[in-house]
């Protein structure tokens, strides 16, 4: 019923920037956390940064003052601005949202994930 499209990965020097978007269409009535988690071959996927209905953000120690996560709810798109990029932010960002539907069942949705390599 919901589906999330990401866009905006690729190769990037150090140092570099990339601005992720994803765009959720279907059956929504609602969305409330949407964020973005990345995933390298062989770990875990770990969240690296979330924005609430109301626009409050978290980040992973990781990326806090480089990234930047944003929404915007008239287009059910969240976005993540990466700045100062390095070698270890290299990985598969998923974006995930928690949806309500018109029918007004709630589902945890993801995306297929964009890759994000830095490397000179």
């Amino acid at each position: 019923q919901v589906q999330l499209v990401e866009s905006g990965g690729g190769l990037v020097q150090p140092g570099g920037s990339l601005r992720l978007s994803c765009v959720a269409s279907g059956s929504i009535f609602s969305i409330y956390t949407m964020a973005w988690f990345r995933q390298v071959p062989g770990k875990e996927r770990e969240l690296a940064a979330a924005i609430r209905g109301g626009g409050n953000t978290n980040y992973a120690d990781s990326v806090k003052g480089r990234f930047t996560i944003s929404r915007d709810n008239a287009k059910n798109t969240v976005y993540l601005q990466m700045n100062s990029l390095n070698p270890e932010d290299t990985a598969l960002y998923y974006c995930r949202m928690n949806v309500m539907t018109t029918a007004r069942t709630l589902f945890e949705s993801w995306g297929q994930g964009t890759q994000v390599t830095v490397s000179s």
